[in-house]
C-alpha cells in the first residue's frame, strides 16, 4: 500500500550535475519523503484523489495519478517476464466519477503500456460501494464509503441505484481540518500546518462523543478522567491539551455532525464548514449530520426497498476508523453505534455495521469482482462493465 499522492520537486539543473543523479520531475511511493526538505515543500505535495474526482483539465493530477499507476505496476510487475502477458487488473473509482474519468483511466493503461511494455492486459472498473458490497457479500443494502475527502452515500440493490447516490464533500480531511484548527488554537500552529503531524494527532487524540453535550460537561466536571497529554507516534514531539481535553470530542463530532452549535464559534472566526453538493438540481448541505443525509438518500429509491436498505446500512472507509479507548465506552462510542444514534433521532431503527477492514474493503470487493468476472465480457460502455483489452 503507498499514500495516494506525488511530490513536484524543484529541480536543480547545478545540484543534479554535481550528485551526479538525474531528478524526477514528478515522485511517488516511499521516496517521496527522501525529497522532502522543508515545511514549505509541503506545498508541491499534489493529492489526486483527495475528493474522489479529478477535473478534466487538472493536469498535474492527471500526471500523479499516472506515475501512480506505473509504480504500483512496475512493483508488482515479474523480473523475469516469461510467459507474462499483462495483469487483468481492476480499478476502483467514486461511484460519482463522471465518464471522461473512466476514458481518462483507460488512456493512462494504454500510455503505461506503449512507455514499459506490457503491463496490463485488460482492465476493468467498478465503483466502491459496489466493490464494498461484494466484499460484504450484501446483496440490498445502503453502503456509506467515508474517503479523505468525501463520503458517498450509495443504496445498492444489486446495482447501485445511481439516483440516490449522495457523494457529500467530508471525509476523513474534514477531521484534519478541525484538528488543526484545535493544534493552533493551543498554540502549535506551525505544527498545524503539516499534514502528516495532523493526521497523526488526530488518530492519537480523537474521540467521537455518544452525546457532545454531555461528553463535554463529563470532560469538564472530571478533568483528570480524560487524557490530555500525548506523545505523537513517530515524532519527538509532546501535544499538552492541559485543562481542553474535551476538545477531543470536537474532533470526531465534527465528520458526523458539524451542524452542531459548537461549531458557529468557529465558523464566526473564518474556519469554513463542508462545502454543500448540488445532486440533480438538489442542494445537499455540506454540514447535514450523516444520520439526515443516509434519510435523504434512501427516500429517493423505491418505497418497497427502502426498509431493507435502512436495515442494512454498512459504513466502509478510514473516515470510520474511531476506537473507543478503555473505560470511556459511556461516553465515546465507534463508528457504527453513532450512524445508529444519529438514525435514532430522526425516528429510524438500524443496526449499522462496519466492515471487517474498513480501510481494505474496497479492495477485497474489487479482486473478487476482478476474479468472477468472465474473459469474454468485454467493456461495455452502456453498461459500463467489462473487460477493456489493450
Amino acid at each position: 500500500m503507498i499514500e495516494n499522492r506525488a511530490y513536484f520537486p524543484k529541480i536543480s539543473k547545478a545540484v543534479e550535475r554535481i550528485r551526479g543523479y538525474v531528478a524526477k520531475e514528478v515522485v511517488v511511493g516511499p521516496e517521496v519523503v527522501e525529497y522532502l526538505e522543508s515545511k514549505a515543500d509541503l506545498s508541491r505535495l499534489v493529492y489526486p484523489m483527495r475528493n474522489g474526482v479529478i477535473e478534466r483539465r487538472d493536469e498535474r493530477g492527471w500526471r500523479a495519478a499516472k506515475e501512480l499507476l506505473r509504480y504500483s505496476l512496475l512493483k508488482h510487475a515479474p523480473d523475469k517476464p516469461g510467459s507474462f502477458s499483462g495483469f487483468y487488473a481492476v480499478t476502483a473509482l467514486a461511484a460519482q466519477a463522471p465518464t471522461y474519468m473512466y476514458e481518462k483511466f483507460f488512456q493512462l493503461h494504454e500510455e503505461i503500456n506503449k512507455e514499459e511494455g506490457l503491463l496490463v492486459k485488460a482492465l476493468t472498473i467498478i465503483p466502491q460501494p459496489l466493490a464494498v458490497a461484494i466484499a460484504e457479500k450484501a446483496t440490498v443494502c445502503t453502503v456509506l464509503e467515508a474517503g479523505h475527502g468525501n463520503t458517498q452515500i450509495t443504496p445498492i440493490s444489486k446495482d447501485v441505484i445511481s439516483g440516490a447516490l449522495i457523494p457529500l464533500n467530508r471525509g476523513g480531511s474534514d477531521s484534519d481540518r478541525i484538528s488543526a484548527q484545535i493544534l493552533k488554537d493551543l498554540g502549535y500552529s506551525d505544527l498545524a500546518k503539516e499534514e502528516k503531524f495532523v493526521r497523526l494527532f488526530k488518530e492519537a487524540a480523537g474521540l467521537v462523543p455518544r452525546d457532545l453535550d454531555k461528553a463535554i460537561s463529563w470532560a469538564k466536571e472530571n478533568p483528570n478522567a480524560l487524557v490530555s497529554s500525548f506523545q505523537i507516534p513517530q515524532t519527538a514531539v509532546k501535544i499538552e491539551m492541559e485543562d481542553k481535553g474535551w476538545l477531543r470530542f470536537l474532533i470526531g463530532e465534527f465528520y458526523f455532525d458539524p451542524r452542531h452549535e459548537i461549531f458557529e464559534s468557529y465558523y464566526s472566526r473564518g474556519f469554513s464548514p463542508p462545502k454543500d453538493t448540488l445532486v440533480a438540481g438538489e442542494v445537499i448541505r455540506g454540514d447535514v449530520d450523516l444520520g439526515e443525509a443516509i434519510r435523504i438518500s434512501v427516500s429517493k429509491t423505491p418505497v418497497e426497498i427502502q426498509p431493507q436498505l435502512l436495515k442494512s446500512v454498512i459504513l466502509s472507509g478510514g473516515a470510520f476508523y474511531w476506537k473507543v479507548p478503555p473505560g470511556l465506552e459511556n461516553i465515546a462510542v465507534d463508528s457504527p453505534t453513532k450512524i445508529k444514534l444519529l438514525l435514532d433521532r430522526i425516528g429510524i431503527k438500524s443496526e449499522p455495521k462496519m466492515v471487517s477492514d474498513p480501510q481494505y474493503s474496497v479492495w477485497r470487493g474489487a479482486i473478487v469482482y476482478g476474479y468472477y468476472l468472465a474473459e469474454d465480457y468485454k467493456w461495455d460502455w452502456r453498461q459500463m462493465e467489462g473487460w477493456y483489452y489493450f
